[in-house]
């Protein structure tokens, strides 16, 4: 009977440590094993959350464009599905692989922060249960980890060994007294009253560069946990500022094929009961991870991008210019170069400056990128406005580039509704044109199909050039606009 007994209990042993060998080296078996109740090998969702973070801890998620490690994490995920809890089990993880690591931790408010910040904490406190073979906690794969005695405040806290091991804080809150190795940002945005308001999302991203970065070490990874509120929330501005260090882990509530992700956290009847129910900006961002101010949106499919053109092909080489016409107003320029229809969108000049900088600068930009025929609105000044950049020409000593005003009479917002499927179908926009310019590329690609927009300048400048290239503006001056088959003829 000890004989039995005994080669179960060494059995049992051994199946114990071949757990724990397992889940000291792979995050997802480490998780599956403390929390089996929440993390299931069927969940197949989680394979990928788990192994993406554990790819990028190791630095083994790379760039294919670069070659280089991804420092930058952002994982989209419905509410749910616990991805601010994997953020948790990731950090005591992390400790387990190095016990020196230093993470700093961002929340909406303080409040949060500490809630997450004793989640950590209490996880690698956590004892197993004696005698129970099946228990295991943080403790149980990483044994030496332990809070130091008498530093366990709720926001800042060290492992024993360590001067300083967690910093968290709220958004509105301060970091000091920690840099880290691994910094992590959850749900900045509270509601979608927030995803609109500007200066919220102004805040985020000051936050982010200016005191969050500041805080991480050489090589640090940087995870955002976010529900995707909208284009230019903290997780877009990110992806739009520095594409070759992010990487976007988006997972929607439904897939593809009309199921869902994990029919045991949500049933696909349940999610299209919420999709009929909810409104549905609401459903898009928070279960589709689609950013409310997109899917309104005119231009929504994209704009077809170019790398290389042979600029000798050009048939012409345009500009349209809509001039600021009020205080709160952006003047807009684009110049592009033209074959058989199509404009290749070379510059764009987007900009609330004053006259006095916009005019000489509107002539250099002509100048530089070899325009040929320019066109601008003389509707409110419009006209002073050209005839300045005209001297700006003459100063350069450009006789090539002819400038013309005229009235715009139209409507404006059915000019750019009318002409919203030649516009996309026409311009082709450099490669890397929402990194050259971010504020033009977010009012084009936020301008709303219904609704009031705060600004239409950069929507009715490329609505211009398209009605340029096809012959729609008709433009009266005594010179001729001249037409040039190639550059410098």
């Amino acid at each position: 009977m000890s004989i039995i007994h005994d080669f179960k209990q060494n059995t049992a042993q051994q199946e114990r440590k071949t757990v724990i060998s397992q889940g000291k080296r792979n995050f997802r078996e480490y998780c599956n094993t403390i929390h089996p109740d929440f993390f299931k090998s069927h969940r197949k969702y989680q394979d990928v959350l788990c192994d993406t973070i554990q790819a990028a801890y190791e630095k083994r998620l790379l760039n294919p464009n670069t070659g280089k490690p991804i420092d930058i994490l952002i994982i989209n995920l419905p509410p749910g599905f616990g991805k601010s809890f994997t953020g948790v089990m990731f950090a005591t993880w992390a400790y387990g692989q190095n016990a020196k690591n230093q993470i700093v931790e961002v929340s909406y408010n303080q409040t949060l922060a500490e809630t997450f910040s004793k989640a950590v904490r209490e996880a690698i406190r956590d004892e197993e249960i004696q005698g129970d073979e099946a228990s295991y906690v943080v403790t149980s794969f990483f044994p030496n980890l332990k809070i130091k005695h008498g530093d366990g405040a709720a926001t800042r806290w060290a492992l024993e060994g360590s001067y300083m091991s967690y910093l968290a804080t709220g958004f509105d809150g301060s970091l000091t007294g920690l840099r880290g190795h691994i910094g992590i940002i959850d749900d900045p945005i509270k509601n979608a009253a927030e995803a609109v308001n500007e200066n919220v999302k102004a805040a985020h991203f000051n936050f982010y560069k200016n005191t969050f970065v500041s805080r991480m070490l050489d090589g640090a990874l940087q995870i955002i946990i976010q529900t995707r509120w909208a284009t230019d929330d903290l997780a877009g501005k990110l992806l739009s500022e520095f594409p070759d260090r992010c990487y976007e882990l988006r997972m929607p509530a439904l897939k593809e094929d009309g199921t869902s992700l994990c029919e045991d956290l949500y049933s696909t009847a349940d999610l299209n009961m919420k999709k009929a129910t909810l409104d549905e900006h609401i459903w898009l961002a928070n279960f589709m991870q689609e950013p409310i101010d997109l899917r309104g949106s005119l231009y929504a499919s994209g704009f077809k991008t170019y790398d290389v053109v042979d600029e000798d092909s050009f048939d012409r080489v345009i500009a349209y210019t809509d001039t600021a016409d009020m205080g709160a107003d952006f003047l807009c320029s684009i110049s592009a170069g033209v074959i058989d229809k199509y404009g290749y969108v070379r510059d764009v000049y987007y900009t609330d400056a004053s006259m006095e900088t916009t005019e000489p600068e509107t002539a250099r930009r002509f100048d530089l990128y070899g325009v040929r025929e320019a066109a601008i609105e003389s509707n409110n000044g419009g006209r002073g406005f050209a005839r300045n950049v005209e001297a700006g020409l003459k100063k350069l000593k450009n006789k090539r580039c002819q400038v013309t005003w005229f009235h715009q009479s139209k409507n404006k917002r059915t000019r750019i509704l009318v002409n919203s499927s030649n516009v996309l179908e026409q311009i082709i926009m450099p490669e890397g044109w929402e990194r050259r310019w971010p504020e033009f590329y977010q009012a084009i690609m936020k301008y709303q199909r219904k609704g009031k927009n705060e600004h239409d300048d950069a929507p009715d400048a490329l609505t211009g050039l398209v009605e340029l290239i096809n012959g729609d503006v008709k433009l009266k001056k005594k010179a001729k606009v001249i037409r040039r088959r190639r550059l410098g003829l």
